[in-house]
């Protein structure tokens, strides 16, 4: 991913959603969404990032290269959550919380239905936040 690929027009936590929302998909996680969740009252932060790996290797590799690369650009570190596991890895930046999940993991637990209300994304290799119906979200669990 370059480095100027994120919009410059986008606020610092949309920029941190779109990065890590890239970097999965750089390591082929699928199902790779953000979920705008500021119009929610009660949500806990304003962006989850979410995906689906294949297997436990692949999890930590994700980890890893969204820890390593927002290292280097000097952000904040994450708290990290079920980094022992390797079976839904979350990574807490406040504003941005990424779940990295086994595929079985995140069909039994459906976070995006948990969270129906939100806006979701996903993006392509230009950074561009490409809008998605809540029935296109559901077609991963069918």
């Amino acid at each position: 991913m370059k480095e100027n690929q994120v919009n410059a027009e986008h606020s610092d936590d949309l920029k941190l959603a779109i990065l890590t929302a890239q970097l999965c998909q750089d390591k082929l996680a699928e199902n790779v969404f953000i979920m705008g969740l500021k119009n929610i009252e009660s949500a806990p932060t304003d962006y989850f990032v979410i995906c689906s790996c294949d297997s436990a290797p692949q999890v930590d590799s994700i980890c890893d290269l969204i820890t390593n690369t927002t290292s280097t650009y000097k952000l904040q570190k994450p708290h990290i959550e079920g980094r022992e596991s390797l079976e839904w890895v979350l990574l807490d930046y406040f504003d941005v919380v990424v779940h990295i999940m086994l595929k079985e993991v995140r069909e039994l637990y459906k976070l995006e239905k948990l969270w129906g209300d939100a806006e979701f994304y996903t993006v392509n290799d230009d950074a561009d936040l490409l809008p998605l119906k809540f029935d296109e979200i559901l077609r991963i669990f069918d």
